[in-house]
């Protein structure tokens, strides 16, 4: 298995334990995988995931909450529709509250590492 395939599938694991009705960021996940500079990486995952519907990449944003992945997402604003449809607020292609609906793996998954 290639690293960067390794990587991914690891991203993913931590990905679907997001909650419905939540968010994260690339970096946040990154920090908790141990590579805290590879936020690029996981971005890279979530665009990669796409073809697999249990991976929740519409919960994955950037570090200000904007939905910077939006273009990889099929439609004009599914990433956007996804998102609302679990009540998440959404305006200007940013989560309204973000700070509020942020999980954070690091916390959030203490256990599991």
């Amino acid at each position: 298995m290639a690293a960067d395939q390794h990587f991914f599938e690891r991203v993913y694991e931590v990905a679907k334990k997001i909650p419905y009705g939540r968010v994260t960021s690339y970096g946040a996940i990154a920090r908790y995988l141990g590579a805290g500079r590879s936020a690029r990486m996981v971005g890279y995952a979530m665009n990669a995931s796409h073809s697999m519907p249990e991976i929740p990449a519409h919960r994955v944003v950037n570090r200000k909450g904007l939905l910077s992945g939006r273009h990889h997402f099929a439609g004009t604003n599914l990433m956007q529709q996804l998102l609302e449809s679990e009540g998440v607020e959404v305006q200007e292609h940013q989560v309204v509250h973000f700070e509020s609906l942020f999980w954070d793996p690091l916390s959030e998954l203490q256990g599991d590492r």
